[in-house]
């Protein structure tokens, strides 16, 4: 597995070190940890390759229904747009942090928001640890609500 070759901030290396010392009480208490950490790129990748082929049939659909013109490409088409992805993609990192805060210990607290500049990504983080059931609620709410819009 390839890592992010970037320097951490200092919340990341906080983070990190809460995470490690979590991670080492558990081992001690006979827990086993199965890393299954992807970095940045590999989740792009992973994202592109699951959302593409949904991708294709709405704009396989949008088509057959509504035809398309390139004439419809305007300057205020193309901001707007860009708006909309900026938007959505604010909510969507919200809605984990929403998730996730409602099984924390801590709530809200336990959540952090970020972007990691270096590729334009943004993240959503909870510093304590949850049931895996929670955890891939928080995952899949994103998808959940906003697919259907």
């Amino acid at each position: 597995m390839h890592e992010d070759k970037r320097e951490l901030t200092e919340k990341e290396l906080k983070r990190k070190d809460c995470f490690e010392k979590f991670n080492s009480e558990m081992q001690q208490k006979g827990y086993k940890m199965k890393n299954i950490i992807i970095n940045t790129q590999q989740a792009k990748t992973l994202c592109l390759l699951i959302m593409l082929p949904f991708m294709a049939l709405a704009f396989w659909i949008y088509y057959h229904v509504n035809g398309f013109d390139l004439d419809c490409l305007s300057l205020g088409f193309v901001v707007a747009l860009i708006v909309l992805i900026l938007c959505l993609t604010i909510l969507h990192e919200l809605i984990h942090g929403i998730i996730w805060g409602l099984f924390a210990k801590k709530h809200f607290h336990s959540i952090d928001f970020g972007i990691i500049w270096s590729s334009f990504s943004p993240y959503c983080t909870c510093s304590e640890p949850l049931k895996k059931w929670q955890y891939f609620l928080g995952v899949a709410m994103p998808t959940l609500v906003l697919g259907h819009l």
